[in-house]
């Protein structure tokens, strides 16, 4: 009798070591997956940034419309959001005007950056700022030439050393940031943070908001 009740013990104990291993798996699945962060219907999540002179925000169609601003016009995430090892990608639209039209500002560790679409004069895309120096005048500046009323597919990756963006599946960025200080242009731009979207003088609009956490680097 003592045997088989220390049998039956040892059985129980190995079922649930078992059915806890096949809960991590499972939770550890779900952190690729990608989570909505627009129902394609309203702005529920998200809140007007409140930049001087902006224009207006509307939802239509399954896109957010940033109408022109004087100068800018955005949103801002009103939920949680992650601080590292994560991806966020959507598609963005210049539908009016000749400057930025989808920037994001986005999380990284205690501070924040912003990658910017379609800056000074239309083309330039590039992370402002890296230890103080803005797209334009940092090494991840480049140069894009975004058609008006064309969608582009947009990614960005963050994790603890390094920032890597793709547009419509092109790398445009990939910039080791380990020990370098990301920060934010001077002026309203910080109004975006902690994740946000915004336009300059132009009519952009976005859709397809969604991001995903990555595993933890060891």
């Amino acid at each position: 009798m003592k045997h088989t009740h220390l049998l039956r013990l040892l059985i129980a104990v190995l079922a649930c070591l078992a059915a806890g291993a096949q809960n991590t798996r499972k939770d550890s699945g779900q952190s690729g997956q990608w989570q909505p962060l627009f129902d394609g219907k309203s702005l529920q999540g998200w809140r007007e940034t409140p930049f001087t002179g902006h224009g207006a925000v509307r939802s239509e169609k399954g896109e957010i419309i940033l109408t022109a601003g004087a100068p800018m016009t955005g949103i801002t995430w009103a939920g949680g959001y992650p601080r590292t090892n994560y991806e966020i990608r959507f598609e963005g639209a210049r539908l009016e005007g000749g400057d930025f039209f989808a920037s994001l500002t986005f999380p990284f560790g205690d501070s924040f950056g912003t990658w910017v679409a379609g800056g000074w004069g239309g083309d330039i895309v590039g992370l402002s700022s890296i230890d103080g120096w803005d797209a334009s005048d940092n090494e991840t500046r480049s140069y894009f030439n975004f058609e008006k009323g064309r969608w582009y597919g947009m990614r960005l990756r963050v994790t603890d050393d390094r920032i890597e963006a793709w547009i419509d599946d092109k790398e445009i960025v990939n910039v080791n940031v380990a020990g370098r200080r990301i920060g934010l242009r001077f002026g309203e731009i910080k109004l975006s943070a902690p994740l946000g979207f915004a336009s300059y003088n132009t009519t952009g609009a976005v859709r397809k908001i969604e991001y995903r956490l990555l595993p933890a680097l060891r």
